[in-house]
């Protein structure tokens, strides 16, 4: 008997300028389209300065098969505060939300509800902030907001900006666990595992990874990393 999974990725794009300097956003949709995830979680998808404009441009994802979950983006943005999420064909969005997150700069998560062939799961994406003080502050904000939500297999993903031990992180993440961590960054020779996922215990992984081969090393000073999930 098969087993089916639903692959999750998660990829901070540097607003799709590579290594090279070079703006290339059909780059970093080749890249994104190598990883085969049915749900594909951004960061840094829109340009600095307001109205943030999308790096990534709608008409060139969605002409790929991609669809753009909304989360009723401003500006053109491809999502919220630099954060957005595309799925393919077959995954249905049920529901969207914001999660404001505490800190120094301006941070917030995507929350979104799919129905993927695994079933019905919950979505989180975030890149948390620079300071870890701010960064437990921020995953206890998203744990607050899945607290008040019906229960639902649960998948926390993005850029956690953590070079240090995943361990008060994962304490913070209470009803969510860390899983086995790969090195993501800096794309060339990373050496820290800046880019993470976490499920709930409805979930488990069947295998990870990194995806390393080119054009992934310049295209981002990050490297994507996914995993195939199952139901526990």
């Amino acid at each position: 008997m098969t087993l089916i999974t639903c692959r999750i990725a998660s990829y901070n794009l540097q607003k799709c300028v590579g290594l090279d300097l070079r703006r290339r956003p059909d780059r970093s949709l080749q890249v994104i389209e190598a990883l085969q995830a049915q749900v594909v979680v951004l960061q840094e998808a829109d340009k600095r300065l307001p109205p943030r404009p999308a790096a990534l441009p709608h008409d060139m994802v969605e002409d790929h098969g991609w669809t753009i979950v909304p989360f009723g983006q401003p500006g053109g943005s491809l999502g919220w505060h630099g954060n957005a999420m595309l799925v393919r064909p077959g995954v249905g969005i049920r529901k969207t939300a914001h999660v404001e997150l505490p800190g120094l700069e301006p941070r917030g998560a995507i929350c979104a509800e799919l129905d993927t062939g695994i079933g019905p799961i919950r979505v989180i994406g975030a890149h948390l902030g620079l300071v870890r003080r701010y960064r437990l502050l921020q995953v206890a904000a998203i744990v607050r907001h899945l607290r008040e939500m019906p229960d639902m297999p649960t998948v926390l993903a993005g850029d956690f900006n953590e070079w240090g031990s995943v361990m008060p992180l994962d304490t913070v993440a209470q009803g969510l666990r860390f899983i086995h961590a790969r090195l993501s960054y800096p794309a060339p020779r990373p050496v820290a595992a800046l880019d993470r996922i976490a499920l709930s215990d409805h979930l488990r992984f069947t295998r990870t990874g990194v995806h390393k081969a080119q054009p992934a090393r310049v295209a981002s000073d990050h490297l994507p990393v996914w995993a195939d999930l199952a139901l526990a």
